[in-house]
């Protein structure tokens, strides 16, 4: 049921508390409505997160969960999907208060309501495509605001990009995620599908319940809306075709290698820490992130800014060197191969620290591809966390096999939520490491488990405190890779060092 709530179109002064303000995505919506003029409070837990950096800079503290941080002041309170009212004091006094409640992504998509929105979704890489896309708008002249699920680089180490020119004409671009149908409540006007395939197994059994998901999704488009898919992905590009045939009149923009039209994308060299491909309706561009996913990507961005300029009454044409120059600028995101630290052994061997927050097979396998063509000559070891026991028991082969390109796999314990109940789970991170050990023998790489992050950073260190193959002449990749938190193994091996 659509929560009743109405955002006023004019934010100024209008209170909000936040309940769980420290999550990657509210803290990314305190940023969105700080930056229309709102008055911020928030609570949460006491433990210091990345998200606090971003408090910090806002000048907002987040208070400890209590009844006396909500008064009859608060205009609306916005809250995690982690808590509910009958748990969480702040909450319940909201409730006694009669003060209008929201939702994360019940308060995103009434924001995206107020604006001419696009949503980014997709199994994999929306959150790298938003950012790419906030940091090609921050080139162009449009009003507009970007929303990621993670801190970008490029948007000044924030979660959002805000560029207002002219608030009778503001573009809101968001990502948009697919558990549990959070992206129903986003009003879009168009829409950036990346990939569709079997997720999220406690909610979606199969493999239909999520790819129905996406097209209901699609279909909440206007009428001449318009979806952009990658023609790459088999899953979208079925998804898109089960929508032509329920909204015909949506205009559907193909791009990727089997894309035909402007967003064709034809892949060029990989040298110097920059990968170069062209568009075959519009010209060359070099990215400075490896992955040919994440060409991929930069296409879909791209596309989408094309749109919002022609939207705009603007020749995208004119555009072309400003959209080539905000590509070059874009440099990652938090825990998207994200740089933690470079250090040398004693040998004198470069070693470069890595994490990313790959945790689904299909996005193992082409990150660490894109890690083999960019860093060619570097001996890859990998410490994996895999996360939920669901994800983990309904694909564990295809998890066992998605290391092909790693030479040393680090096998940790698996990484629960919450809403699971681990002790009647039949998969543990032993069983991934025992099946995967298979496969090693057809890769030839060395597989260990390590089931804690001290054991494992242990057996890290041992590793790169040798002399590095002669094979590989630019010394160790050390990639921690997941949605848990094992970033603490890398941290670990990084102090010792």
């Amino acid at each position: 049921m659509k929560n009743s709530v109405v955002l006023p179109s004019d934010f100024n002064g209008l209170r909000v508390h936040f309940v769980g303000i420290k999550g990657t995505g509210m803290v990314a919506l305190v940023e969105i409505l700080k930056a229309r003029g709102a008055v911020i409070t928030g609570s949460d837990v006491s433990e210091r997160f990345y998200t606090d950096e971003i408090l910090d800079k806002l000048g907002i503290s987040a208070m400890p969960f209590g009844e006396q941080n909500v008064t009859s002041e608060i205009n609306l309170v916005v809250y995690s999907s982690a808590y509910s009212p009958d748990k969480n004091p702040d909450l319940a006094q909201a409730v006694k208060l009669n003060i209008p409640m929201m939702l994360y992504s019940e308060a995103l998509g009434a924001i995206s309501s107020t604006a001419f929105s696009a949503g980014i979704c997709g199994v994999h890489g929306k959150t790298t495509t938003t950012g790419i896309t906030g940091t090609l708008l921050r080139e162009l002249d449009l009003s507009s605001q970007v929303l990621a699920g993670s801190i970008i680089s490029s948007f000044g180490n924030s979660c959002t990009m805000t560029k207002l020119i002219d608030e009778r004409k503001n573009f809101f671009v968001a990502e948009t995620c697919e558990y549990q149908r959070h992206f129903m409540a986003f009003d879009p006007k168009m829409i950036i599908l990346t990939s569709v395939e079997s997720d999220h197994q406690d909610y979606y059994p199969t493999f239909a319940d999520i790819q129905n998901a996406f097209v209901d999704y699609i279909c909440k488009l206007p009428e001449n809306g318009t979806l952009i898919y990658c023609a790459d992905d088999k899953g979208a590009v079925e998804t898109a075709e089960i929508a032509r045939s329920k909204r015909p009149d949506i205009k559907y923009i193909p791009y990727g290698e089997n894309a035909g039209g402007d967003y064709r994308i034809s892949f060029g060299k990989v040298e110097g820490g920059r990968q170069y491909f062209t568009l075959s309706g519009i010209g060359e561009f070099c990215l400075c992130v490896p992955g040919t996913h994440n060409v991929r990507n930069s296409a879909a961005a791209i596309a989408l800014c094309i749109e919002l300029l022609k939207e705009d009454s603007k020749n995208p044409c004119d555009y072309y060197e400003a959209l080539a120059r905000g590509l070059e600028k874009f440099s990652g995101g938090k825990r998207r191969s994200e740089i933690i630290a470079r250090k040398n052994n004693s040998f004198g061997d470069e070693i470069v620290f890595l994490d990313d927050y790959g945790h689904h097979p299909t996005a193992i396998r082409t990150t660490l591809k894109g890690y083999r063509d960019f860093y060619r000559n570097h001996m890859i070891i990998v410490d994996f966390m895999s996360h939920t026991y669901t994800r983990t028991q309904a694909l564990l082969e295809e998890f066992a096999s998605s290391f092909e390109y790693a030479d040393v796999v680090i096998f940790n314990k698996i990484y629960g939520s919450a809403r699971e109940d681990a002790s009647a789970a039949n998969v543990t991170g032993k069983t991934l490491y025992d099946r995967a050990l298979k496969y090693a023998k057809t890769y030839g790489n060395i597989v260990i488990y390590a089931e804690e992050f001290d054991e494992a950073s242990k057996v890290g260190l041992e590793i790169l405190s040798k002399k590095c193959d002669s094979r590989f002449g630019d010394g160790y990749l050390f990639v921690t890779m997941g949605a848990g938190d094992n970033w603490k193994v890398g941290k670990k091996i990084i102090d010792s060092i």
